[in-house]
């Protein structure tokens, strides 16, 4: 009786979606038909993705796993007792935030500014990039008049690290658009340190590094004891989760207390897929953007999903519907030839248009040079950013069942924080909706409000009250 519910429900959703997509052209929805992922997709996605979750936590499988699930060594969450002053970087794109978060119980004061990574520093040494950061950090601290204290930090550095420990990060290789020199297999904490010490004008403790998974998982699990669960979907998409701490045999012995039940595990699942598992769904749009990536055949999770590929997804897409006479009349706007040009923005405001109107889609167009644009040339570019955008969800929303199985409880929150998830108008819908297909513990998806910094700040917190 179950199943045959389910399959009517199947059946009443696509004759929904067919009836709701009946004015987009018909070899428009047959283009892009490699990018509609069924349940039974979906379903070996999370299969394939717990296989390489299980050899990333293995010691003997560890070293050669394409998914690494770093241990983090965060084996306490916070209880509302810390209490002080904190500092808090958080790096993970074209900016990063200092902030300082002063805490009491339940109560939390946060002051933060934003600086800008500029792109000369993204290709550049380390030591420049690091020497950039202490110096926005001596700013921040003098600003606030707290140069003679001495400020325990935590550091969210939101790239693959291997962790040998709270305060022991080596990085395994750059994302996002970064490639630094000089800094691969070094230990970015040290290399902070370092930057801070030539100043040797601010007195800071770096008392964990974390990544911002972590530190969102962190932040809302101060807000929500049940948060066991961390998720990203921003520039990039990354996820950790708490694990059994028997289970995570590639922990280092000694860096970590064996006796506590469970520790962090920062999945990095961005990088699920290079080893082919993922190439049953990966269209010619896929290969196309991967192939023009600053980093050709890694992290094809990570570009189905995030914020960083999304946009140029789609417009690799509308370039071929216009190319093959579908949209435009088969004239190419200029900007739509070039690569970076459809920013992923374009696709949240695009679909964020009522049914019927175009108003955002007729403005991004001519952004892009497009002008006498007929509605239905904007019902087709809305119909491709729902197609990319819904993938995006239903992928993030795959990995999220899949954990929600591992962690095996049920009311389990899941801490989400990144520009895609925050800004697009229905990814929290469209994932609510498909984890609860894909599984069935009952959850919650929770927006981290204050982002990762707090996160780190609590883990610092934490960290110095072990001290």
């Amino acid at each position: 009786m179950k199943t045959k519910s389910k399959s009517l429900f199947s059946k009443i959703c696509k004759f929904y979606c067919k009836k709701e997509s009946s004015t987009v052209d018909h070899e428009i929805r047959d283009v892009c038909k490699d990018l509609l992922l069924t349940n039974d997709q979906l379903k070996l996605v999370m299969e394939r993705l717990a296989e390489e979750i299980n050899r990333g936590l293995n010691k003997e499988t560890h070293n050669d796993s394409i998914v690494k699930c770093f241990t983090t060594y965060v084996q306490d969450l916070p209880n509302g007792t810390e209490k002080g002053n904190f500092l808090a970087l958080d790096l993970g794109g074209t900016n990063f935030r200092v902030l300082l978060i002063t805490l009491d119980g339940q109560n939390f004061d946060m002051k933060s500014k934003i600086y800008a990574i500029p792109q000369i520093l993204m290709l550049g040494t380390g030591n420049q990039l690091f020497d950039h950061i202490a110096q926005c950090l001596a700013l921040f601290v003098k600003d606030l008049n707290l140069q003679d204290e001495v400020l325990p930090l935590g550091f969210t550095f939101s790239f693959p690290l291997t962790q040998h420990g709270l305060t022991k990060g080596f990085l395994v290789r750059w994302t996002k658009g970064f490639n630094v020199s000089g800094v691969i297999g070094e230990d970015v904490v040290a290399l902070l340190e370092a930057a801070i010490s030539r100043r040797n004008d601010i007195k800071i403790d770096v008392c964990a590094i974390l990544n911002d998974t972590t530190g969102t998982l962190m932040s809302c699990a101060w807000k929500n004891r049940n948060c066991r669960i961390g998720l990203i979907v921003g520039t990039g998409s990354n996820a950790c989760y708490v694990e059994k701490t028997e289970k995570a045999t590639c922990a280092i012995a000694g860096n970590y207390n064996p006796h506590k039940p469970h520790m962090l595990i920062n999945t990095e699942w961005g990088a699920f897929g290079e080893s082919g598992v993922l190439d049953f769904i990966l269209t010619e749009f896929d290969r196309v953007v991967d192939d023009n990536s600053l980093n050709p055949k890694k992290q094809l999770f990570e570009k189905m999903i995030s914020g960083m590929y999304m946009g140029e997804l789609a417009r690799v897409i509308l370039e071929k519907l216009v190319d093959n006479g579908l949209l435009f009349g088969g004239k190419c706007p200029t900007d739509l030839k070039k690569r970076g040009k459809f920013f992923t923005k374009y696709v949240s405001e695009i679909e964020a248009d009522p049914k019927g109107k175009y108003h955002n889609c007729r403005e991004v167009l001519a952004e892009l040079g497009a002008r006498n644009v007929t509605d239905q040339d904007c019902e087709n570019v809305r119909y491709v950013c729902s197609v990319v955008s819904r993938r995006a969800a239903h992928l993030a929303s795959a990995g999220i069942a899949m954990l929600l199985n591992r962690v095996n409880e049920n009311n389990v929150t899941v801490g989400i924080d990144g520009s895609v998830y925050r800004f697009h108008p229905h990814f929290h819908d469209l994932m609510t909706e498909k984890i609860s297909e894909l599984q069935n513990h009952k959850f919650d998806l929770m927006l981290s409000e204050d982002g990762s910094g707090r996160g780190a700040a609590l883990v610092a917190a934490v960290a110095s009250q072990k001290r």
